[in-house]
């Protein structure tokens, strides 16, 4: 495993580079923002990179008891290795939910007695980089609460919501198919 030594400021993560921008607030261990994370390239693949420019945003929700920690080293990952490792460790922990989440309204299950060291370990070992210095960035810190104002300040309260070229779209959902994103955004 490398480690972060010369960890820096997050890089985003994007993905793609056209005029439409689709802005994505997830939250890392919702349910719901797992299936919507999972049909973000599909939907490039469809329209083209050179169309769209897709914006993951977080935001945090406090009843995922894990939520801030979990983001937080995400955003670790993305300094220490860049937007794919940013990427990857987004895509580990919704691949293993279960080992970030708990049971029974959110109250229950043997994630109670994980700290928050062993959560930065567990994502550290997905991703392949160690994560522990990187967490402790003072512009790790930065991206966290510049997420948690922005989503705040456009008035996003729940994942996932979307928003295209900075305008809320309600009409946007994890629900629908790649298909009915693509006519939705105009393609």
């Amino acid at each position: 495993m490398t480690t972060a030594k010369n960890a820096r400021a997050p890089e985003p993560l994007e993905l793609g580079h056209g005029p439409t921008e689709l802005e994505v607030f997830l939250e890392p261990t919702c349910p719901f923002s797992k299936l919507a994370f999972g049909k973000l390239q599909p939907l490039l693949d469809k329209v083209g990179e050179d169309a769209l420019t897709v914006k993951i945003r977080f935001v945090s929700q406090p009843w995922h008891l894990f939520s801030g920690v979990v983001t937080r080293t995400i955003l670790a990952a993305s300094a220490a290795g860049g937007k794919e490792a940013g990427l990857a460790a987004m895509r580990g922990v919704y691949e293993n939910r279960e080992a970030f989440e708990f049971e029974d309204d959110h109250s229950r299950g043997p994630n109670m007695d994980r700290t928050p060291a062993q959560i930065i370990a567990h994502i550290s070992d997905l991703v392949g980089i160690d994560l522990t210095e990187a967490f402790r960035l003072p512009g790790v810190g930065a991206a966290l609460r510049w997420h948690t104002r922005y989503a705040r300040q456009n008035g996003i309260h729940f994942s996932p919501t979307f928003a295209v070229n900075r305008i809320v779209n309600n009409n946007m959902s994890s629900g629908q198919t790649v298909e009915e994103w693509a006519k939705e955004l105009g393609f």
